[in-house]
């Protein structure tokens, strides 16, 4: 089963600084239908203005990952971590016990970011953040492993979950596929371009909640650039 929730359809948030759409259920958007996908509870696709950005707040018992798709983030953190995550790179924050952050935007120009969050497989852990590069060209033609808390992914930023994020680039007509495997849940989002999976048509920024699919086969329609989220039921 692959639903298509198109772009159009997501719940948003516009607070001039920040153009926020939501693929679920977040802060003033609720729909009953959209609480989550599995273990999967945020999806938001973010463009934050230059020189703005999310003031110090806290957050507790959550993995939330910042995939970021134009510009950079600037990350700081009540642990003494700072960071700055620029376009296709990945950062991860281990929420456990508490932690309060703050997320800038110091760019000249406009970053436009997904940000993942993915319900943890135990609550109460010591909090802590990363960041990793993942130059595009290595995803080539591809899915590759960007965080993940399956063990065997140890090129990956680590996530406390069963679950995994990925990321794929792949010029028009070409194909990847991935094996979702029994019980799984995927939600799949180009950040660009338009593919089709298992026959389904998806624009830029659509979502696909998929499950009972034992592999995805993806075609690029047009130049692509993919984020797929593989999260326990």
């Amino acid at each position: 089963m692959i639903e298509r929730r198109p772009f159009s359809t997501l719940g948003s948030a516009d607070h001039g600084w920040l153009n926020a759409k939501h693929h679920f259920s977040f802060a003033g958007y609720h729909d009953p239908r959209r609480m989550g996908w599995g273990a999967l509870r945020v999806w938001n696709d973010d463009t934050i203005a230059p020189g703005t950005g999310f003031p110090p707040h806290p957050h507790s018992d959550m993995e939330i990952i910042t995939y970021v798709r134009e510009g950079a983030i600037t990350h700081r953190d009540n642990l003494g971590n700072e960071g700055r995550t620029e376009a296709g790179d990945v950062q991860v924050m281990s929420a456990g016990s508490g932690i309060t952050h703050s997320e800038y935007n110091l760019e000249p120009g406009t970053t436009r970011i997904f940000q993942i969050w993915i319900i943890p497989d135990e609550h109460g852990r010591p909090p802590s953040w990363g960041a990793k590069p993942f130059p595009r060209g290595d995803r080539a033609g591809k899915f590759v492993t960007l965080a993940s808390g399956i063990k065997e992914d140890t090129d990956a930023l680590p996530l406390r979950t069963d679950a995994r994020v990925l990321g794929a680039t792949l010029k028009a007509g070409e194909s990847t596929t991935y094996v979702l495997g029994d019980g799984r849940h995927g939600y799949l989002v180009p950040a660009k371009g338009k593919v089709e999976v298992n026959g389904v048509s998806l624009d830029a920024r659509d979502g696909a909640a998929i499950r009972n699919e034992p592999a995805l086969r993806v075609t690029a329609l047009e130049d692509a650039e993919l984020v797929l989220v593989d999260a326990a039921a």
